[in-house]
């Protein structure tokens, strides 16, 4: 197989982010036969944001299908000159392919692989458009932030250290280098979508506005909402979902941007 770039890691890993890279490899040997993993983690930048953290995760995962990479052209797109290879799309589909079996197994639903390909290489795309924006505003990862960016990643996956996060990536083959190099581009696309974006921190009011809400919904629906944590015990996690939306928007905003101003050639 061939051995990924350093540049090519940096742009899949910002797709899938390292928390959801922990999530999807941390896996048994039993559920990686069976295409199951956990279901943590935090989505890309670029992405649609998370389950709410009322929802519950039980029942086991599907099979996922069979990515049927066929159709697939070994320069996907080029973006201001740099391409994105068929091999580094291919980490991105399969593991959003089992990502999207898992969110369907309650409806029965078939992935439609064709559509996923399309929303896959435009996320791509976006992501290698925010890291070259990135890369132009000089924002560059110190070794501090690569360590806090880790820490990060291991309390939203209940490990207890980087070095869990390190280890557990190094079960599937992946070396702390290019874990370190994965996590600092994560923090630099962040960082460039914080500077270039108004990012609030929500308040405690509108956070509680939130949860009511989901709470009502979670009554309206026929759960039982005495099974919904207590407000301070997921006020944390709602407080970053909502930053994370924020993210997102303002990282689908930007990358709209930059490929109007670029050249960008999709050929998918």
């Amino acid at each position: 197989m061939k051995v990924p770039s350093s540049r090519t890691l940096r742009r899949t890993l910002a797709a899938v982010s390292l928390t959801a890279a922990i999530a999807l490899t941390g896996c048994s040997d039993d559920e990686s036969a069976s295409g199951g993993s956990d279901q943590g983690g935090q989505q890309p930048a670029a992405s649609d944001g998370g389950d709410s953290p009322l929802a519950g995760q039980d029942g086991a995962a599907p099979e996922a299908p069979e990515a049927d990479l066929s159709d697939v052209p070994d320069v996907v797109a080029t973006v201001n000159g740099e391409d994105i290879t068929k091999d580094e799309f291919s980490t991105v589909y399969e593991s959003q392919l089992q990502q999207m079996a898992m969110q369907q197994q309650s409806t029965g639903e078939e992935v439609d692989q064709a559509d996923l390909k399309e929303q896959v290489a435009n996320q791509l795309v976006d992501n290698e458009l925010l890291l070259q924006g990135a890369d132009e505003a000089g924002i560059e990862a110190t070794p501090e932030d690569v360590d806090a960016t880790l820490e990060e990643i291991a309390q939203q996956n209940g490990l207890g250290s980087a070095d869990e996060v390190v280890s557990a990536l190094g079960e599937q083959g992946v070396s702390e280098e290019q874990v370190r190099e994965d996590a600092a581009s994560q923090f630099e696309l962040t960082a460039y979508i914080e500077q270039e974006a108004d990012i609030e921190q929500p308040s405690d009011e509108e956070l509680k506005e939130q949860y009511d809400a989901l709470v009502e919904q979670q009554s309206d629906s026929g759960g039982d909402s005495s099974q919904i944590p207590p407000f301070e015990d997921v006020k944390e996690q709602l407080a970053e979902q909502t930053v994370t939306q924020q993210q997102n928007e303002a990282a689908t905003s930007i990358a709209a941007e930059l490929r109007e101003a670029g050249e960008v050639t999709v050929n998918l």
